[in-house]
């Protein structure tokens, strides 16, 4: 997953080395987001490169910004403002009269901070950061190739049904204001290559017109809506599985449940400005690896984290539901009523578009 040390550190290896430490993170960010009624405004270039997740040994740590301020937010849930004393040491005290303390930053040639040092100890960066351009990678336990002929010869796990009738429809067909990102026919993904030979976006019906329905709700307001992924063949989610080490199963769908894409009713977005064309800003990357990625992660920026809510009302508006860690996956209501699909692109209509 790794692909620009030291900012980057793999889910796997954080897996080994900080179980507990990780999974009271975990625990401590989920249902625990506050959210913002009125738009809040954006902060510094440089706070946005130190909020995010760090850890030493087995303790962890997150930095978030809320209503101007910095916190230093501790695996219990506990929250100490930070107050900056230059652009590179903070400090903060675990009580009114106790003694302040003071975090030192290391930044990376870009830029963005990959640790800091806390009186002997030195908290390693263990998210993607803030790079917009930034995405995790696994090493897929075996080639490519290799995993793509044993999924395309393999068969998707038996349903009794009875289901309706399958009726995929491509997105942009409905409106063209949808603009796609489809990461997994590029190389910019967690697996570092193409999976779909091709860069398109179906739903099931009804679906698809519910998010037509999202997609004007958010116009009225300024975003529209950028799509990473909706309807995944079968055959895909198997490769994704058997590609990733078990530490990062969480993060992919097992192949003999069969993923909600396959079944054409999940989606997979963000929002982008419409005045500038650009996607927004979010408290983490998409397929990133990382407690970043959970619905109530605490983390970020109240504008990122405002941002992340607008998003999710306006998709829930139309009877979809966020799934339990990952920001950007919706699941339509009624996809228990469609069977899994194992269709590749190629064989939808209008399969000549590329």
């Amino acid at each position: 997953m790794s692909h620009r040390a030291p900012e980057f550190v793999s889910k796997q290896a954080l897996a080994v080395a900080l179980p507990l430490a990780l999974c009271a993170l975990l625990l401590a960010a989920r249902g625990s987001a506050q959210t913002e009624a009125a738009k809040p405004p954006d902060v510094s270039v440089a706070w946005k490169q130190l909020v995010g997740i760090y850890a030493h040994e087995d303790s962890a740590i997150i930095i978030l910004e809320r209503a101007g301020a910095l916190y230093y937010r501790s695996a219990d849930g506990a929250e100490y403002p930070l107050h900056e004393r230059s652009a590179d040491q903070f400090t903060f005290a675990k009580a009114p009269e106790g003694s302040p303390q003071t975090i030192t930053l290391s930044r990376s040639a870009q830029g963005g901070v990959s640790s800091f040092a806390l009186a002997d100890a030195t908290y390693a960066r263990t998210d993607a950061g803030a790079a917009a351009g930034g995405f995790y990678r696994v090493t897929p336990t075996r080639g490519l190739e290799e995993l793509r002929a044993e999924a395309l010869h393999a068969a998707p796990p038996a349903e009794s049904g009875p289901f309706r009738k399958p009726d995929l429809v491509e997105l942009t067909t409905l409106d063209p204001a949808f603009r796609l990102d489809i990461r997994y026919a590029q190389s910019n993904n967690f697996l570092g290559t193409p999976v779909y030979s091709q860069a398109r976006a179906f739903m099931q019906r009804p679906a698809a017109l519910a998010l037509v329905r999202a997609l004007h709700q958010l116009h009225s307001l300024g975003y529209g809506l950028l799509i990473h992924d909706a309807y995944r063949p079968w055959y895909v989610t198997r490769i994704f599985w058997d590609a990733t080490p078990a530490a990062g199963h969480i993060f992919v769908a097992d192949p003999q449940a069969g993923s909600k894409h396959n079944r054409g009713c999940a989606v997979d977005l963000t929002l982008y400005d419409l005045a500038s064309g650009k996607p927004i800003e979010m408290p983490g990357l998409y397929d990133e690896m990382s407690a970043r990625s959970f619905p109530e992660f605490p983390g970020g920026t109240s504008l990122q984290r405002w941002h992340r809510e607008l998003l999710r009302g306006a998709m829930q508006a139309q009877g979809f539901t966020v799934d339990e860690y990952e920001w950007w996956h919706f699941d339509y209501k009624d996809w228990k009523q469609y069977p899994i699909l194992n269709t590749a692109f190629e064989s939808l209509s209008g399969a000549a578009h590329q």
